[in-house]
């Protein structure tokens, strides 16, 4: 026990804990929300919460039961337009903090159940096999019954995970299993296991998976079972899934983002689609325009470049496997490109932003997970005559301090 007080909350940090401001500075109280009194532990600048002496009236009873113990979601307790009102102001912060006042509008939100994607953590105990997301600030893994933001088909799945990754989990180093529901099924992939599999234990997973009805189940990228080639689909294309391939959590946010960066485009002839990945905007953007689609990542081109050859109907389409960090596309390459769109990892584009502030782009769609580097990237942009027009956020990470945005640049 630390020193038990009583704090007042004043706002809503980043990661999604009250900040109470105390005369020994700032002190994070997880699950408080501003205007509440509350009891605390304090211990340095963390605190446990003890209790809620004062709600705020924008407090909530959570839609999951493993909330506050699982460390998948952090603001559930929170009201949804007070919700909205944080994720939108998390972006308006990032671009004020390069000096950019930045034209956000509303947040986009998905709603329950829109996740396709979720990467469980699992580990044998004394109890048995436990499969889901590690524990809010700690390493235990709590051992998932529901999720309520995750698609309901993964959900069901559990039960019937639990028993097939069980041969391969050990009690020192948690294992890695990535679902992902594609439009033919469930795509299972195991990561992090000591060794490779002996036959035996190789032929009960694939009975377990044929079991389950898997589509696909890979164990560190060797597939083992196979029903049927998982895909997904951008535009008119269905798109082969590879194995540990990049995918939007949410099909409705990627909806979303496709919608607003295609009308941003316009009418333009010719197009450069960087940070690809297997075609997310390429495909939608092809049904008008020609596009040279540009990844690092060889799987994902490969996928795309195969899926072009099968979708009938589309514009020109050029790719090429490229490190754009370490080679970005040049402004003498971008000649003739009439737009661009970019959605780089968490890390940001600054590189290719500096290339694309001295080409003769007119628009840019940039696309980001992360604000902070979305404003840093932008403030290049910026800088290099270009206005912005809008940024929208995406709540595609639902209850999570994350937030999906998409901004649109005109020269």
């Amino acid at each position: 026990m630390g020193d038990v007080r009583e704090l007042d909350v004043a706002r809503l940090g980043a990661q999604g804990d009250g900040i109470a401001e105390t005369a020994g500075g700032q002190v994070f109280v997880p699950f408080t929300l501003p205007g509440e009194r509350v009891q605390a532990d304090v211990r340095g600048e963390r605190a446990r919460l003890i209790a809620v002496n004062v709600p705020s009236p924008d407090r909530i009873a959570p839609v999951c039961r493993h909330f506050t113990h699982c460390g998948g979601c952090a603001v559930q307790h929170l009201r949804t337009p007070a919700y909205l009102a944080w994720k939108r102001e998390m972006v308006a912060n990032a671009f004020a903090a390069r000096g950019i006042g930045a034209p956000v509008s509303h947040v986009v939100s998905v709603g329950l159940g829109a996740r396709r994607r979720a990467a469980f953590s699992a580990r044998r105990t004394g109890r048995g096999v436990v499969l889901g997301f590690h524990e809010a600030k700690g390493v235990d893994i709590v051992d998932l019954h529901e999720c309520p933001v995750t698609a309901s088909a993964i959900v069901r799945a559990l039960p019937g995970l639990r028993r097939l990754v069980a041969p391969l989990m050990s009690r020192r180093a948690p294992g890695r299993v990535v679902v992902t529901l594609a439009v033919n099924g469930l795509d299972v992939a195991i990561e992090d296991v000591p060794g490779d599999p002996p036959l035996e234990v190789r032929e009960t997973l694939a009975r377990e998976a044929a079991e389950l009805k898997l589509a696909r189940l890979t164990i560190a990228g060797d597939t083992l079972y196979q029903a049927t080639v998982p895909a997904v689909r951008f535009g008119s294309a269905n798109v082969v899934l590879p194995a540990r391939s990049f995918l939007q959590a949410a099909p409705v946010a990627e909806a979303e983002m496709v919608r607003i960066v295609t009308q941003a485009v316009g009418d333009a002839k010719r197009v450069a689609d960087l940070f690809c990945g297997m075609g997310t905007f390429t495909f939608p953007l092809a049904q008008r325009a020609s596009v040279l689609a540009m990844d690092g990542d060889r799987q994902a081109i490969d996928a795309l470049s195969n899926a072009v050859k099968r979708t009938p109907g589309l514009k020109p389409i050029e790719t090429r496997v490229r490190d754009l960090f370490r080679e970005p596309l040049s402004a003498r390459e971008l000649k003739g490109i009439e737009a661009a769109v970019f959605d780089p990892p968490r890390a940001g584009a600054a590189t290719q932003a500096a290339s694309l502030a001295d080409s003769s782009v007119k628009t840019i769609a940039a696309v980001s997970c992360n604000p902070a580097t979305l404003a840093r990237d932008a403030r290049i942009l910026i800088d290099g005559g270009f206005t912005l027009e809008r940024v929208t956020p995406i709540d595609q990470f639902l209850f999570s301090p994350h937030i999906e945005a998409v901004a649109i640049f005109r020269r």
